[in-house]
């Protein structure tokens, strides 16, 4: 019996997206297995896990294969405000109606004594 992973579907399906992904772009620059290993620091078993989307791989690994290929950019982007279209809806739904400036209020007395003896 094959132990049951704690991760959704669809996590599953977004790291092997992306070890798929990250094993074109390895192709495409035509790097070898071994040395893209050599380069991320990392055995080439754990590349082939990376490629294959393994969960087990800790996030760390996969910055650093994605460093080796050029492409880490796009990993500080991942949870980009900018994209976050749920946070924004929320954001918006809690917007206030209206937005006033903070009140001034000074008296009379107060408002024309500037630069007397008494002001530190």
């Amino acid at each position: 019996m094959q132990p049951v992973s704690p991760l959704p579907i669809p996590v599953k399906r977004a790291l092997r997206k992306l070890g798929q992904d990250i094993k074109d772009a390895r192709k495409r620059r035509r790097i070898p297995m071994a040395l893209l290993a050599e380069r991320a620091r990392i055995s080439r078993s754990t590349l082939t896990k990376v490629e294959k989307g393994d969960e087990s791989v800790a996030l760390g690994i996969y910055a650093a294969v994605l460093f080796a290929l050029g492409l880490v950019e796009g990993l500080g982007n991942l949870a980009d405000p900018s994209t976050d279209a749920i946070g924004r809806s929320i954001e918006e739904r809690n917007l206030p109606e209206r937005v006033r400036l903070p009140s001034t209020r000074t008296t009379k007395a107060g408002a024309g004594k500037r630069g007397g003896a008494n002001d530190d």
